[in-house]
């Protein structure tokens, strides 16, 4: 494909920093920013700050076009329907949803105003590709007001069970603007499934093999696992620097002869909460391993306006006190607790210091860290337990799955995690990365460009 590609995302592919614009770090900001150089390419978004100013602007070759958003914008739109709405619903309703219609006629307006941001910059042939939950919507606009676009939608979450789907009172208008795109992707077949079921079922259209007919239109429907930037994780994991910092590390740790890491957004999606507990059992059932293994749990700030967020971190905190409290001894504690953020290059710091890596969310669309960790581990060594709820696991057989609802099941398979011998740990290891080299970030963009029709 060989047309214009505008990308239309929540967020800008840049932030403010001391009134200087900087690219932001992630997968897809650095798999589609070489795309959209190529090809003339625009990237809508909004800055992050509310009623900013800003206009459209040029940053490393891409033009950038800002949607202002203003506070009750941000109430409505952001932090209502994406957030305390579609997310809780499409991670299976692990929170309870709210339906609120000032939110859904926020949400609505918003993604109008995206839309018709993607119409003004884009002409006849252009592929506008829109990434993601919060803008659901963009593609049946974009199709009303601009029908000789190629339009593309990817949905970085999942899609839930038509039972769970249902719940929605805007579930037919939410369809009808996902069906607006010529190609839709999804992380996972269990997700195609349930979004052409949905379709069916809510939408009244016709499902054949990848195509769904539906009022005289075609959208087809592509599995597309997104994945990571792995030479930029491979090269920080194996320079020196790296390694003399996981020295450090774990000297401040104490030198634990064992080190199992969790590193999430503060979500309530992400089972830190029943992570902690397992290895709480785990103390209780093998007390002698609170003196020869740590828990380092990184939790970046997420959300913190929403009330689902205060309670998971009030929930995370008091486990670690408790198992501290419990197993604690002086100048060693099982738990180590760190709220807040990682760059880069102390990411991969952790990954490469942590013998075991547990990832144990409740539903994951994905889950890229357990894709980072794989390829931080310049030995092939090192343990991944993974639950089988994240997309990620679709992929990831060699890894150690739990269930991550399982308490006792957990403790268990975290016990074995930390006594796998080392040949095991290589012969799981060298698959995993081998596949996530030769399926990265870049390829999956390339996949989901060679499918559009």
């Amino acid at each position: 494909m060989d047309a214009r590609m505008i990308v239309v995302a929540n967020r800008l592919p840049v932030r403010r920093v001391e009134d200087a614009w900087r690219t932001s770090p992630g997968g897809l900001v650095s798999s589609l920013t070489p795309i959209l150089r190529e090809r003339d390419g625009r990237w809508i978004g909004w800055t992050g700050a509310p009623d900013d100013p800003a206009g459209p602007f040029e940053h490393e070759g891409i033009e950038q076009y800002p949607i202002a958003l203003d506070e009750a914008d941000i109430e409505g739109y952001y932090l209502g329907f994406s957030n305390a709405t579609i997310w809780p619903l499409y991670h299976d309703a692990i929170r309870a949803p709210e339906f609120h219609r000032t939110w859904w006629r926020t949400y609505r307006d918003v993604n109008r105003r995206f839309a018709a941001a993607a119409a003004a910059v884009a002409d006849p042939g252009d592929f506008v590709w829109v990434q993601d939950y919060h803008l659901q919507l963009v593609p049946g606009f974009l199709r009303e007001t601009a029908p000789g676009l190629k339009i593309g939608f990817y949905l970085h979450i999942p899609f839930p069970p038509v039972e769970i789907y249902s719940r929605m009172p805007w579930r037919r208008q939410v369809l009808d603007g996902i069906l607006g795109s010529d190609l839709v992707g999804f992380q996972t077949e269990l997700a195609v499934r349930n979004f052409c079921r949905a379709a069916a079922l809510i939408a009244g259209a016709r499902v054949e093999g990848d195509e769904i007919h539906h009022g005289g239109g075609v959208t087809r429907v592509l599995r597309a696992p997104i994945s990571i930037d792995v030479e930029d994780f491979e090269s920080r994991a194996s320079s020196p620097e790296t390694g003399e910092r996981v020295r450090k590390l774990r000297a401040d740790l104490h030198e634990p002869a064992r080190v199992v890491l969790g590193v999430d957004r503060l979500d309530y999606t992400k089972g830190i909460d029943v992570r902690l507990r397992a290895f709480e059992a785990l103390l209780e059932q093998h007390p002698e391993r609170a003196d020869d293994t740590v828990f380092v749990q990184v939790a970046v700030p997420s959300r913190e306006a929403l009330g689902d967020y205060e309670e998971i971190r009030r929930s995370v905190e008091e486990i670690v006190g408790r198992i501290n409290g419990a197993h604690g001894r002086p100048h060693r504690m099982p738990v180590h607790y760190l709220y807040g953020g990682l760059d880069r290059d102390d990411l991969v710091t952790y990954y490469r210091a942590a013998d075991v890596m547990c990832i144990t969310p409740l539903r994951d669309g994905m889950n890229l860290v357990a894709k980072e960790y794989v390829v931080s581990r310049p030995d092939r060594d090192g343990v991944l337990v993974l639950s089988e709820f994240a997309g990620a696991a679709n992929e990831f057989g060699e890894a150690l799955l739990v269930n991550p609802y399982d308490i006792d099941g957990m403790a268990t398979i975290l016990h074995r995690a930390i006594t796998l011998p080392p040949d095991e740990q290589r012969r799981r290891m060298g698959p995993l990365q081998d596949r996530v080299r030769s399926e990265d970030v870049h390829f999956w963009a390339a996949r989901f460009l060679d499918a559009m029709p």
